[in-house]
């Protein structure tokens, strides 16, 4: 039998003012049964009989707004599953060109907002994914969005791929309830989860670190030595299986959590630009220790992360990370964590 499927059909435009670069936002907060009630959206309605997506786009900014778009530009298309029973399909739209001014909504407040502050309104989290796809890239996108009927974003999935999801932490390490995209994150700095794996051996009686070194395609500090493996803590899950998932997956070897030792937690953040874009990282860390032995001839490491590993002696990384010998974007302070675990472990004179 085939399902009954419930649709909806929508269209969403952020129109920009090309003069002083703000965003047309409206502010829902006139309707107090408003399932956006206090978010901040973009202009847009549900599509009505016969209309093509482009004839409600126009209608509704005109209905809305009072004004008269010129011209346009479709973005993408978002499938919303929002827990609800039915599946909304929105076309999603920009535009710089209009005539007119706006008029009072009955849907809430329209105000003109600076396009880099946009983020840092009280938007639905998917709005923050689709906005930030907008601000980054101009290619058409698919975006699938699924919530889980209270508002909680559980799953995104861009041109058939899966986003990643965090937890958005407090300063003291604990869920505040908020699920955000990866490139959000990245992009207003929200402190998230991540977990560092420090790989070590003895070798002709001296410790020896492995250090990774970045693809070229990272999203930050490509190119440059990093900690052994390293990886988000994705939103619901811990630590511990977090950082058993990262080395199989970076480097495709097999441990167990008897060979790991935990030492500690890093909070750590830093601002710049990769590939054009800003990236600001914000991470609570919990680092670990391991010593299994094993041959780098035996690794299987994950092109997309990481383009190579070689065995460092430990002073000697030590001193090429503080001053920049090592190409790296490794924090001293944890290294120097690393070290102090070792000492008081009698592993290290």
């Amino acid at each position: 039998m085939t399902k009954n499927i419930r649709t909806s059909l929508s269209t969403l435009v952020y129109i920009e003012d090309p003069a002083t670069h703000k965003i047309l936002m409206l502010h829902r907060v006139k309707k107090d049964h408003d399932v956006n009630h206090g978010k901040w959206i973009g202009v847009g309605g549900h599509f009505e009989a016969d209309e093509s997506p482009e004839e409600c786009l126009l209608r509704e900014v005109w209905e809305e707004t009072g004004l008269t778009l010129k011209s346009w530009r479709f973005q993408g298309i978002v499938t919303f599953v929002s827990g609800d029973g039915v599946t909304e399909y929105m076309h999603l739209f920009t535009s710089d060109a209009f005539t007119g001014t706006p008029h009072p909504c009955d849907e809430g407040v329209l105000e003109w907002v600076d396009k880099d502050q946009v983020l840092n309104l009280n938007l639905w989290e998917g709005d923050r994914i689709f906005f930030r796809l907008i601000l980054e890239d101009p290619a058409f996108f698919s975006l699938k969005l699924v919530y889980d009927g209270n508002g909680g974003l559980v799953e995104a999935v861009q041109d058939g791929h899966p986003l990643e999801l965090f937890d958005v932490l407090d300063e003291d390490g604990r869920p505040t309830g908020v699920v955000r995209e990866r490139g959000v994150c990245h992009r207003d700095g929200s402190l998230h989860g991540t977990v560092h794996i420090w790989m070590l051996r003895r070798h002709h009686g001296r410790w020896q670190v492995l250090l990774q070194k970045r693809a070229s395609c990272k999203d930050s500090n490509p190119g440059c030595y990093d900690i052994s493996s390293a990886g988000h803590i994705s939103a619901g899950d811990m630590p511990l299986p977090s950082a058993l998932r990262e080395v199989g997956e970076e480097l495709g070897l097999e441990i167990t959590a008897s060979d790991l030792v935990e030492i500690g937690r890093h909070r750590a953040g830093f601002s710049a630009h990769f590939h054009g874009k800003p990236f600001v990282d914000q991470e609570l860390s919990t680092v670990y220790l391991c010593t299994k032995p094993f041959d780098i001839e035996d690794l299987k490491l994950q092109a997309s992360e990481v383009a190579s590993v070689k065995w460092f002696d430990f002073d000697e990384a030590a001193a090429g990370i503080r001053d920049g010998r090592i190409p790296n974007c490794i924090y001293v302070d944890e290294f120097d964590m690393v070290a102090e675990a070792l000492k008081k472990r009698n592993m290290m004179k």
